[in-house]
């Protein structure tokens, strides 16, 4: 039976790349009248840089953070819902992050298909965020010699109370990039051969961007989850 440590995927990332973190957090939060208390609230969350690095440092490489070719193919990731509603495609984005088959997709393919769901305007996609919730291709390998496996359920999404209350003081600064933030809860459900499994409780807050008449698209993860 294959260890827990082999179920990296419902890990939240351990900090946001810091330009991206910076950048998505003046548009949700600076754009949202700047307040003091959000701020702290998405600061908190979001992680903290590494220790030395200016904010307009770039994050460091790694092989996750680079975007896959769309030629390799998604396996059993899901093509990304047309939705307008930013809760509603938050909550398909978790299920999609929750989710995984090393049976049928490889790691390549996984990272391709999530990489579909992302926003297309390069100045707020937070890319290496969301590729950080795929384990390395060692350790996927050794997932997929146990045949491992999920699938997730979600339970409900809200706007965290720090968001709302920023946009109530200001509801036409959200205009800028239509940026929100959203929490989800559910629960993930593993497998792996010789009938192992189990199951636990997940939440995470997501950035989902959603312009008036387009459809929604993903931009970066928070390690954390609000009230």
């Amino acid at each position: 039976m294959p260890k827990r440590s082999l179920s990296p995927l419902h890990r939240a990332t351990t900090h946001w790349s810091a330009g991206r973190r910076i950048l998505v957090a003046s548009v949700v939060i600076v754009a949202l009248l700047g307040t003091a208390g959000l701020t702290a609230w998405f600061t908190t969350r979001g992680g903290k840089a590494e220790a030395g690095r200016s904010p307009a440092s770039p994050a460091p490489s790694s092989p996750a953070g680079t975007a896959p070719k769309p030629s390799a193919g998604t396996g059993s990731v899901p093509a990304p819902p047309k939705l307008t509603d930013p809760l509603a495609y938050a909550r398909a984005a978790a299920v999609m992050l929750w989710s995984y088959d090393t049976r049928t997709t490889s790691r390549d393919q996984q990272l391709a298909g999530m990489n579909a769901w992302m926003t297309r305007e390069t100045k707020y996609t937070d890319w290496t965020a969301i590729s950080a919730q795929i384990p390395d291709p060692v350790l996927w390998s050794r997932m997929a010699d146990n045949a491992q496996h999920a699938t997730a359920a979600v339970a409900e999404s809200h706007f965290p109370s720090a968001f709302k209350q920023a946009l109530a003081e200001n509801p036409t600064a959200i205009t800028e990039a239509y940026i929100y933030a959203i929490t989800v809860t559910g629960k993930q459900t593993l497998a792996w051969k010789d009938s192992g499994g189990g199951a636990e409780d997940r939440a995470v807050t997501l950035a989902v961007q959603c312009r008036p008449s387009t459809d929604c698209a993903l931009v970066s993860i928070a390690p954390s989850v609000a009230p």
